[in-house]
């Protein structure tokens, strides 16, 4: 353990320096006591990274819960949501148990993607109002229809600050000098936004930390249907987003893989023990991984001491987190939000064909609410699935009294009615051949294509199979099917 500390404490240190200002900025956009975001980033890091499946991703408060979360807040109230994020927190763990973590990851990518791009954007709409001197709406639509009415009422100083918070962290990210791109670019930001705004004694919104920390009252309820809605969207959504950094957390370094049904249930109890001490619910969080990472850290040591330092900057620092603008955490997520927006994912989304489920998830976070975005995607990822799979060519000719049938592609249950449409309209009693080039049967194509086979031959016709790629319809037709390939596999088309 010793010689991992010598990597661990170091890298802490940098994580810290980025989670201070990200926690408490995403406290902001999600409507939360600002020290709800500390409480959060101590949770993800002390009790999340003890336990941790994952060894080098870094768990605290996320922007891709900020919409959810906000809104939430909005109907039940701060402490109902608090009882939300420990019962998520519950239901995690209960998930890991069962091990269902890898089921999380068959969701399409162009869904998840276009999820965090809506967040990003719903994020971003809500905040420019904040950097204008304003107060985010009740939506996204109705935060960019207010745009010019806000630039009406322009407050010019927080509007300076909190375009200088956005100017800088683009700049940092463009910077070519290794020195200087170690220091986190959120952290500059923060730091000089505050600066000058005490520099030149600006009448600005800051932070306003509360005197005393007392545990938060959980409240019950009124509407537990609701209330259960919430607590599955909260744990689904956080579980997802954390199994899905940490795959992508493996890929940054080439050590010991993530155990992600571990990894989920440290999440659960980080949220349980986040949201009964009244924090923010947590996710795994690519920003602080990849920082984490990139600082040269080998152990979770790094994650539970960066949860560390942010309880001792808490405890004895919260003089320094009240002089921060308002303006500049605004700034911060506006350009977190943007980023959400990842024009990589919409590249690689457009070779696949994919594009179109992503901006459809888009749309639907962004103008009616997360869960219909989300489920517009997973329905339209469904339609092209099946698409995929029914994706059967059947060409049919008579030839010297015989007639000559060729399938090829997948034949799955989505085939059977045009593969029943197509072979009905051979007459009875004749003699047929059936070139079967697929690379894949399921049950369902397989009795549909036996049925009509003993059918037609009992009218007095013959018909010979016979495959040219892969057999898949002599062991069905021995009791013997094959097992070897998957469905997704085949969709693969």
């Amino acid at each position: 353990m010793i010689s991992t500390l010598r990597r661990d404490l170091p890298a802490s240190l940098v994580v810290f320096l980025v989670a201070v200002p990200l926690s408490l900025g995403i406290a902001l956009a999600s409507g939360a006591p600002i020290i709800a975001g500390l409480i959060g980033a101590v949770a993800g890091g002390i009790v999340t990274g003890l336990l941790a499946g994952s060894p080098l991703q870094v768990s605290g408060p996320a922007a891709g819960l900020t919409v959810v979360v906000a809104g939430l807040v909005a109907k039940f109230g701060w402490e109902t949501m608090c009882l939300i994020t420990a019962c998520a927190g519950a239901l995690q763990l209960v998930l890991g148990w069962f091990k269902v973590a890898r089921g999380a990851l068959i969701i399409a990518p162009s869904v998840v993607h276009g999820m965090l791009a809506g967040i990003g954007i719903s994020i971003a709409l809500a905040q420019i109002h904040v950097v204008l001197g304003g107060s985010p709406q009740s939506s996204p639509l109705v935060n960019l229809i207010g745009i010019p009415k806000q630039l009406g009422i322009l407050n010019t100083q927080a509007a300076v600050l909190g375009f200088l918070t956005i100017a800088i962290l683009i700049i940092w990210k463009k910077l070519k000098v290794p020195a200087l791109k170690a220091i986190p670019g959120p952290l500059v930001a923060v730091v000089a936004g505050t600066v000058v705004s005490l520099v030149v004694n600006m009448d600005v919104k800051r932070v306003d930390l509360p005197e005393t920390f007392a545990l938060t009252k959980l409240t019950p309820p009124a509407e537990w249907g609701s209330f259960i809605v919430a607590v599955i969207t909260v744990a689904l959504i956080a579980s997802i987003e954390s199994l899905l950094c940490a795959v992508a957390t493996d890929k940054l370094h080439s050590g010991v893989r993530s155990n992600l049904d571990k990894e989920l249930s440290a999440q659960g109890a980080g949220n349980l023990v986040s949201g009964l001490l009244g924090g923010l619910p947590i996710t795994g969080v690519i920003v602080r991984s990849s920082a984490n990472i990139m600082a040269n850290a080998a152990s979770r040591w790094s994650a539970i001491f960066h949860g560390v330092w942010v309880l001792i900057f808490a405890l004895f620092l919260g003089g320094v987190i009240e002089q921060i603008p308002l303006a500049v955490l605004a700034g911060l997520l506006v350009h977190v939000g943007i980023n959400l927006v990842n024009l990589h994912h919409i590249k690689e989304l457009t070779k696949h064909n994919e594009v179109f489920i992503y901006w459809s998830t888009v749309l639907g976070v962004t103008c009616v609410n997360l869960l219909a975005g989300v489920g517009i995607g997973l329905g339209l990822s469904v339609f092209f699935l099946l698409r995929r799979l029914s994706n059967t060519s059947v060409k049919m000719e008579q030839r010297e009294g015989k007639w000559h049938v060729q399938i090829s592609g997948t034949l799955t249950f989505a085939s059977v009615p045009r593969l029943n449409a197509e072979l009905s309209k051979i007459p009875a009693g004749h003699n047929v051949d059936i070139d079967l080039a697929v690379d894949f049967i399921d049950h369902a194509a397989f009795e549909a294509l036996h049925g009509w086979r003993e059918n037609h031959e009992k009218t007095g016709g013959h018909v010979d199979i016979d495959e040219t790629h892969e057999e898949w319809y002599k062991p069905a037709e021995a009791g013997k099917p094959r097992q070897g390939k998957s469905l997704p596999a085949a969709a693969k088309a």
